[in-house]
């Protein structure tokens, strides 16, 4: 299969299926790192911790994370601080994940 960060997020305006918990473990083997978890509806999103050594890495990193973002008309949730950045990858309009959101981990993983 073609390495995810080579392609492009396709916009979803809904209408399709949100991946199931044996397709979203298929996908989460091809990028590195990130947890699936369920928010208190029982959608799955993916995350992952990201750990700097001061502000100003962890303010970079976010600023090229926005970059990737925009280029994919793909926002995922971000948060960050001293030495940490967490982000937050779903689709909302599925309420759920589907490839474009494994696709954007991969590209934020190349960072």
């Amino acid at each position: 299969m073609d390495d995810l960060a080579d392609k492009k997020c396709v916009p979803c305006e809904g209408g399709i299926p949100a991946f199931d918990i044996k397709e979203i473990h298929k996908y989460l083997k091809k990028i590195d790192g990130w947890d699936v978890l369920e928010d208190k509806e029982k959608n799955y999103y993916i995350q992952k911790n990201f750990k700097f050594s001061n502000y100003v890495d962890s303010e970079k990193f976010v600023i090229n994370v926005g970059k990737i973002a925009e280029t994919e008309g793909h926002h995922p949730d971000i948060s960050f601080g001293w030495g940490y950045a967490k982000i937050i990858i779903s689709t909302h309009a599925i309420k759920g994940l589907a490839e474009s959101d494994f696709v954007l981990a991969a590209k934020i993983d190349k960072i």
